[in-house]
């Protein structure tokens, strides 16, 4: 199956993040006032954290959230996804490293989270502890574990969240069916009663529409005929057709993501440097031509023919 993708993931946050801290925690309306909306902080991550340089290095997700409690006061909240559920042993310590910088430079009440969407079942640590001659310290965190999850209670779970959990456990759910076609099969016969137990929900329009692409594009069929088959279903199931296409989901994110030209010298080669990931990521992910990933990253298709180029030479 493909591999999952980090801005799918970072879409469908933004989409239910209000839904997911109330997955996490029954009582999310009596701590925060989701009514005064959430503010997403990549800015001030980034400054803290800036992109890694390897291109093909093991994909995380962090996003920075700011929230108000019920008293008032602002609270931020961090969510760390590990989109190719690679564990690294100093992982817990990554995770005190975000806390300490975050607290340290902007002093703000802070609670992490971390998600794994690997198929283990091993349980991740969810502390990091370190002692040296009588000083000690202890940091406790989050953590939720998509493939310890059971798939009755998730489907038995109004919550829109459950649905992106579902959805995220069928990236290993074939593993071990032989053939890719049966592969097909079971993930179609999955991904229809996703969609069914979706449409069951009465859910704003954004929301359907963020959680239909994660639930059309995380998994992706070995045949691009069952994804038409699955295009047909979707369009019975729910009457209509107009889920946004992967172009435009793509590049709204984009958008967001600040994948624009930038006025300064300094700013353009950063964004350049933006634009060629987001590139990548719809040639090597989405299997985009040429003319479309031009149109989603809007650049050249020059730039894209010459990124092609070069990743064609790196598989040689």
């Amino acid at each position: 199956m493909a591999k999952k993708d980090d801005l799918l993931w970072k879409g469908i946050l933004e989409e239910v993040f209000d839904d997911f801290l109330r997955f996490m925690h029954e009582n999310a309306d009596e701590v925060y006032d989701l009514n005064r909306g959430v503010t997403f902080l990549d800015k001030e991550l980034e400054q803290l954290f800036p992109p890694e340089g390897e291109e093909f290095s093991p994909k995380v997700v962090d996003k920075l959230v700011q929230v108000y409690s019920r008293s008032g006061e602002e609270e931020w909240i961090l969510v760390h996804v590990e989109v190719q559920g690679r564990y690294h042993k100093n992982f817990s310590e990554r995770m005190f490293t975000y806390y300490y910088r975050i607290l340290d430079k902007y002093n703000r009440p802070i609670t992490a989270y971390a998600i794994f969407t690997d198929a283990g079942k091993v349980k991740r640590p969810s502390s990091y502890e370190t002692e040296h001659q009588g000083t000690s310290i202890r940091y406790r965190f989050n953590t939720y574990h998509i493939a310890l999850q059971d798939d009755e209670d998730l489907q038995a779970n109004d919550n829109p969240f459950a649905m992106v959990a579902l959805t995220a456990k069928m990236a290993f759910a074939g593993k071990g069916i032989r053939g890719a076609q049966a592969r097909d099969i079971a993930l179609l016969d999955l991904k229809l009663q996703v969609l069914r137990r979706l449409v069951e929900k009465k859910l704003e329009n954004k929301k359907i529409r963020a959680l239909m692409n994660f639930l059309k594009y995380y998994v992706r069929f070995e045949n691009e005929e069952n994804l038409i088959i699955f295009e047909k279903q979707i369009e019975e199931i729910t009457g209509r057709s107009e889920i946004m296409g992967i172009e435009e989901l793509l590049l709204d994110r984009a958008t967001k993501q600040g994948i624009q030209k930038g006025e300064r010298k300094g700013e353009r080669r950063g964004e350049q440097k933006k634009s060629r990931e987001f590139v990548e990521n719809l040639l090597l992910e989405f299997d985009f031509t040429d003319e479309k990933a031009a149109q989603a990253a809007q650049v050249s298709i020059e730039f894209v023919q010459k990124i092609r180029a070069q990743l064609n030479k790196k598989k040689k």
